[in-house]
């Protein structure tokens, strides 16, 4: 969508042009052609249709690209996009569990996902109950709250998470609270 006819071109430093000249050039080609063979995409990254959507977001992640071909036989048949993926995880997310879990099994589920996140703080303690899950503990960086609190919603069955954790700060043994007793 660069392009010198709308303006959106871009603009740079003059002694960064210096440094860059090569892909300078290829940045013109891309913003001032007329043929579609100097803009598409050479080296294809593609998946056939019973590749599992693990190996194709690896793949988008790998390649830095947002859609990927399916091919059967040498043959496009389909394109699985970044949005595709969203929506799938989506239906997947707003799928209510079948049965309600009791609250001993939620917080059973909230302890095994901490135990296989590498990242987990020891020893917080998990209580549960109807279906509200409450966080007491001490972390040593503010961004496992979050974290614990995405794993523990993430579990099906809980209604609400309330947040008691402490963050101690490990350079100057400060001591901050949850924002309130967070409930989200």
């Amino acid at each position: 969508m660069r392009r010198s006819e709308i303006g959106t071109a871009g603009q740079r430093s003059r002694w960064l042009d210096l440094l860059i000249t090569g892909r300078l050039a290829n940045e013109y080609v891309r913003t001032h052609t007329r043929r579609v063979d100097d803009i598409m995409t050479r080296d294809v990254v593609s998946v056939a249709e019973d590749t599992p959507l693990t190996e194709v977001v690896r793949l988008m992640e790998r390649h830095r690209i947002k859609r990927v071909p399916v091919v059967r036989d040498g043959a496009l048949i389909g394109i699985v996009s970044r949005a595709d993926l969203l929506r799938a995880i989506r239906r997947l997310l707003v799928t209510e569990p079948k049965t309600a879990a009791s609250d001993e099994t939620i917080r059973q589920h909230v302890l095994a996902e901490l135990a296989r996140a590498p990242w987990a703080p020891h020893g917080l303690t998990v209580d549960v109950g109807n279906g509200v899950v409450t966080l007491d503990g001490v972390i040593l960086d503010e961004r496992m709250r979050r974290a614990v609190r995405v794993a523990a919603e993430n579990v099906p069955g809980v209604k609400a998470v309330v947040d008691y954790i402490l963050w101690v700060e490990p350079h100057s043994g400060m001591v901050f609270k949850a924002p309130s007793g967070e409930e989200s």
